[in-house]
């Protein structure tokens, strides 16, 4: 659409009113949610899988929980939607590998499978092709049940485990999800463990061909000639497999064992994420641990911590946030004007700092033995698995609420942020040059979310803070990172968000980036990012843009507007010297008359953020509460100011 920018709109004395209310309120509100040792946790929501496997590994193992599981069965009846099955995000299309997870939980916990719901769900998986076209990781958690062969699954050798570093397949050539997630279920698919299933559910009616009958379960993800290689491969395995010597095998169920088990990371568990906890419970299960074992109880006990009262629902999360709740709220609440001095940003910026990680040496060292550790995980805990987005982040914090107090925890994640570059001058999120494109080939990678190479969204993050610290365009990585994000541009201007929904979220980082490292923002390729986002506000003044967009044949796709994205968008635009833009003025509106919860958050059920484009989303219950809080109070700030200039890294 086009927008009429001959004549701001100056803030009248009854709008500034208003603007500080609202800011106000939602400041309070943010307090009111802090922690008395001073960080933020919020809710961290997905889709039904989540929940649904908690159920199916309490039956899995014979330790069902009648109680917890009625509060999840009823939460995943309540997201199911109209079209009869569970999407990945809300308001999404069909999914049948969700679906086909959340009808198994729900016959797992009892519900009649004729009951109006089930049937409908059932109706609808039929229709798309039965679950037999479920995912890889579906197809697991169905022959470990018992419904469908083990040759619906890839060959996994766990050999893996002892493969070299130049082999073409490790597990440091996987990105750090991928490497927990697949550390314990290559056991399991060398064990082949069966479910306990004490209630003996099965779930034979969602197949359109009995699962016995399908010869071809496995396809090409990528329709790549690469793919049909891998193909033939996994023939070939699995000829070999049966005749591998039993005393290799052991060696490498060792290897992995002692791979994962060195990680197991207390209560927070393995990789701090559910499916690599549970693939750890299950692991060392089918390897026979004593019950009574205390890697065993306390990989229980981190999935259990998992489970938390939502809005009005008892859910189970796919980890925890504290670390970039933390780390973005208290920005939220210094632009807003609260005091550097006041116990709510120094306690939060305190618990921030005891929790870098000065010791462990995680996974990241493969690739960067030299390197000193001096990041942040995004959990509680984490040791081996830091994150580059939240150390960029966090270090930003830090640097504005107090640069002298906290200088030693910023220099050391300086360093370990300049240590983390790739090669091609972007930032992955938790591994250096984590790019063997051609795994994305593999039948196991169906999901397309192996690897964790740069991303435009988590290097401007990198930026930001090299430069909010005092470095400008001459350093070596700021310069090398501009390079990287020009390349990444996409030609309409705007630039994917790996990490939120979507090129709002990538444009946004970007050009907070790029203002932060000193870049001419009358550029060329800056005023295309700018014009990019003005086009895309909608007609009530807001943006929105929709999951759906990871596709590209649907990457214009949006639903309604959402107060995390428009703030999104204006402190892009802010970013880029657009203050006085009456796109900047309606997307403000937008968000000032937006309704909130009781609780002071924005009401938002959209899924703002992303697991796994296309395949895993997530909605973070405190975007709601401190992005339009930022973005009001950042407006406030330089609609008063003299210079128009945003002067921080985010």
């Amino acid at each position: 659409m086009n927008i009429d920018v001959t004549a701001p709109t100056p803030v009248r004395n009854d709008e500034a009113m208003s603007l500080d209310q609202v800011i106000a309120e939602a400041s309070d509100a943010l307090k009111a949610r802090q922690r008395p040792d001073g960080h933020w946790i919020f809710d961290l929501e997905a889709d039904a899988t989540i929940p649904a496997e908690y159920i199916m590994l309490n039956h899995y193992l014979d330790e069902i929980e009648d109680d917890v599981e009625a509060d999840l069965a009823e939460y995943i009846r309540s997201i199911q939607e109209e079209h009869g099955g569970w999407p990945l995000f809300h308001g999404g299309d069909f999914d049948i590998s969700a679906t086909v997870k959340a009808y198994l939980a729900l016959k797992l916990v009892g519900d009649d499978v004729e009951a109006p719901h089930m049937r409908r769900a059932r109706e609808a998986i039929l229709a798309y092709g039965g679950a037999e076209k479920s995912n890889v990781f579906t197809r697991y958690s169905l022959a470990l049940f018992g419904e469908v062969p083990w040759r619906a699954v890839p060959v996994m050798p766990v050999e893996m485990a002892l493969a070299p570093k130049w082999f073409p397949i490790t597990l440091y050539k996987v990105a750090y999800w991928s490497r927990t997630v697949i550390a314990p279920l290559l056991i399991l698919a060398a064990l082949k463990p069966q479910a306990k299933n004490p209630r003996r559910v099965r779930v034979q009616e969602l197949f359109c061909t009995p699962p016995t009958k399908i010869r071809n379960y496995l396809n090409n993800p990528t329709g790549h000639w690469g793919g049909s290689v891998f193909l033939v491969i996994d023939k070939i395995l699995r000829v070999l497999e049966p005749h591998v010597p039993k005393a290799l095998r052991k060696r490498a169920i060792d290897r992995a064992l002692a791979f994962f088990t060195e990680r197991l990371n207390g209560d927070d568990g393995l990789g701090a994420i559910f499916p690599a906890m549970a693939n750890s419970v299950m692991a060392m299960e089918a390897l026979g641990f004593p019950k009574d074992h205390p890697d065993l109880l306390t990989a229980k006990r981190s999935i259990k911590l998992l489970l938390t009262p939502g809005e009005g629902k008892t859910f189970c999360q796919p980890c925890v946030s504290p670390v970039w709740d933390t780390s973005l709220a208290v920005q939220a609440l210094m632009e807003a004007n609260e005091s550097i001095e006041g116990d709510s940003v120094k306690n939060s910026c305190d618990w921030l700092t005891d929790r870098q990680i000065l010791d462990v040496k995680g996974d990241w060292a493969e690739n960067r033995p030299g390197l000193r550790p001096g990041g942040w995980a995004f959990q509680y805990n984490n040791d081996y698995y830091p994150d580059v987005d939240d150390t960029a982040v966090v270090g930003m914090a830090l640097h504005r609420a107090d640069n002298a107090k906290h200088a030693e925890a910023i220099a050391r994640a300086e360093e370990w942020i300049v240590g983390m570059q790739s090669t091609n001058g972007g930032w992955g999120a938790f591994d250096v040059d984590n790019s063997s494109f051609y795994l994305n080939h593999l039948p196991f990678a169906d999901h397309g979310a192996l690897l964790d190479p740069p991303t435009a969204d988590v290097s401007a993050r990198c930026i930001s803070f090299l430069a909010q610290i005092g470095h400008d365009r001459s350093h070596p990585s700021i310069s090398r990172g501009i390079s990287y994000l020009k390349s990444d541009q996409e030609q309409d201007g705007s630039w994917f968000g790996r990490w939120g929904t979507n090129y709002v979220y990538g444009t946004w980082s970007v050009l907070n980036a790029l203002n932060a490292a000193g870049e001419d923002m009358t550029q060329p390729y800056i005023r295309k990012a700018v014009d990019w986002l003005i086009e895309h506000q909608n007609t009530d003044g807001g943006w929105g843009e929709d999951g759906a967009t990871y596709w590209k044949e649907r990457r214009y796709e949006r639903k309604a507007s959402t107060p995390s994205q428009t703030a999104w968008a204006v402190l892009g635009l802010m970013a880029a010297g657009e203050v006085d833009h009456p796109a900047v003025k309606r997307g403000i509106d937008y968000i000032t008359a937006a309704p909130r919860e009781k609780d002071g958050r924005w009401k938002e059920p959209w899924f703002t953020a992303v697991g796994f484009p296309r395949v895993f989303y997530l909605r973070y219950h405190g975007y709601a509460a401190i992005f339009p809080l930022w973005a009001l109070a950042r407006y406030r700030n330089l609609k008063t100011s003299n210079t128009k200039a945003v002067r921080y890294g985010m």
